[in-house]
């Protein structure tokens, strides 16, 4: 590939000059297609965005309706699943679902990391441990940063600084210490000019050094370890174990058994029952996102150790009225955040699907990834070099990266041209040429940043059985692909 700008901010700086001539080209591409007035925006590349989420599974539609007219238990419905995943985990895990993953999160951090606050005398600081990659704003939000370089890293990362956005998502009197991980690089891209995280080269075994130094170091305030339970190489977990666990968990989770504190992790964008699976990982705690991939409603689901677990249970209080007896569905610290009959129903029908007919979900990813390797033929040649396409079981998705298309950057910083990355702030701010471009185009886009993009099934393009429709799939991919072209095209990458 060429290098017609000198700097980085050149190549952006020219790419926001000329926007309305990319989503102008955009929109003509969509009509080349044939994406039709009537299609707009009911095909994409997934249906985990949280802005649109995908159709819900027809089986999961009809056991909500079913009860939608019904008295129906919610604490019954609480057993229902705790015993799902028990059958599926063992007897010494459980489960609780919440509205949210974000929820969830949060429930988690404050019940397991935050300090006590009743007792005589000030309260002590606890301090927890949270990589430096991608998602950040979700495992890295909940403490304030140390050290005090990253204090404003989060700050636009879909959140606003102030009492009500990242201020007020923070727990008292928690601090999160900052561990970069090996092997990444962090340059800074995008029209939003952020540092754009490259993961694809994280080394395992140097990260987890990292952590341990970090541990011993924050020892007598250390109350926890978060990250992302993700298992791509695009976010850093390509080095796996034996059996396909990723290196870098597994060693948070030594870490945190050694200091004897809880290991949180992330796994909104994933599946439970078929995905990572949380015995192997070692985690404590397992968050989830059921609205993203599994055709279940909007709604998170916690799974954990059964010790850890009593306590977030207790909170949400759904772990047995005061008065004494196993079930109960009431008020505690977290009731605000109940997911409602409709959810639980919902999301118990989804689980049934994972633990019962797998097949069905798997074999839409294996078509999916098919699809992915065909389309991807669509770039001209010169665009297809440096690209890694690797397929997730967790997710459900297939992850593009193609931060290779950028060469290595030297001791100044510069280093050959590739495809432009944007940043997740360009995501926000609509800056993000690819995803925006893929609206205008016609298309629901998928998440696409830090030169990582990941593609599921979920809306337009399966049915309501959860089986892959061939026609709106290629026509997505085959958008994903023309949009890549166009704005390489304005970067002076293609002909």
């Amino acid at each position: 590939m060429g290098r017609p700008w000198s700097y980085r901010y050149e190549l952006y700086r020219h790419l926001h000059a000329n926007m309305q001539q990319i989503f102008g080209d955009a929109r003509a591409a969509g009509a080349e297609l044939g994406i039709t007035a009537d299609m707009r925006g009911t095909i994409g590349l997934t249906g985990a965005v949280s802005a649109m989420h995908g159709a819900l599974r027809q089986e999961v539609a009809e056991a909500m309706d079913a009860v939608a007219a019904k008295p129906v238990s919610s604490a019954a419905l609480d057993e229902e699943i705790r015993h799902l995943i028990k059958q599926t985990y063992g007897d010494g895990y459980d489960a609780a679902l919440v509205s949210t993953c974000e929820a969830g999160l949060m429930v988690a951090f404050d019940v397991l990391f935050a300090p006590p606050t009743l007792g005589r005398g000030a309260p002590y600081r606890g301090r927890y441990l949270a990589l430096y990659e991608r998602f950040m704003h979700h495992p890295g939000a909940y403490g304030r940063p140390f050290p005090p370089k990253y204090k404003e890293y989060l700050a636009e990362q879909g959140e606003s600084a102030g009492e009500y956005g990242i201020q007020g998502k923070r727990v008292a009197d928690l601090d999160a210490a900052i561990v970069r991980m090996a092997g990444a690089d962090y340059t800074a891209h995008g029209i939003k000019h952020f540092p754009a995280l490259n993961l694809l080269n994280v080394d395992a075994a140097e990260t987890v050094a990292r952590i341990e130094a970090m541990a011993h170091r924050h020892g007598a305030s250390l109350v926890g370890l978060a990250s992302l339970a993700y298992d791509t190489p695009g976010y850093g977990y390509g080095q796996k174990g034996p059996d396909g666990t990723p290196l870098i968990q597994t060693g948070m989770a030594r870490i945190a058994r050694e200091f004897d504190v809880p290991y949180i992790v992330d796994n909104a964008w994933s599946a439970p029952i078929i995905g990572a699976d949380i015995r192997k990982l070692g985690a404590d705690v397992m968050v989830y996102s059921m609205d993203k991939v599994t055709g279940a409603p909007t709604c998170g689901l916690i799974i954990g150790k059964e010790e850890p677990m009593i306590q977030i249970r207790r909170a949400l209080g759904i772990h047995g009225p005061r008065a004494g007896g196993l079930s109960s569905h009431g008020k505690a610290a977290f009731n605000a955040i109940d997911p409602g009959k409709e959810a639980l129903v919902g999301a118990l029908a989804a689980m049934r699907i994972l633990r019962d007919r797998p097949h069905v979900v798997l074999g839409a990813l294996d078509r999916l990834h098919d699809l992915v390797l065909e389309e991807f033929q669509t770039l001209p040649e010169p665009l297809r070099q440096g690209w890694t396409i690797y397929k997730s079981r967790n997710s459900l998705a297939v992850e593009l990266a193609y931060n290779g298309t950028w060469g290595s950057p030297d001791a100044s910083g510069n280093t050959a041209m590739g495809i432009p990355i944007f940043t997740v702030e360009d995501m926000y701010t609509g800056t993000n040429l690819i995803q925006a471009g893929l609206q205008h185009m016609g298309l629901a886009p998928t998440i696409t940043f830090d030169g990582n993009i990941w593609v599921s099934n979920g809306l337009g393009n399966v049915d309501g059985d959860g089986n892959l429709l061939e026609a709106p799939t290629r026509l997505a991919l085959r958008g994903l692909f023309r949009m890549i072209e166009i704005v390489s095209r304005h970067a002076g990458l293609s002909a």
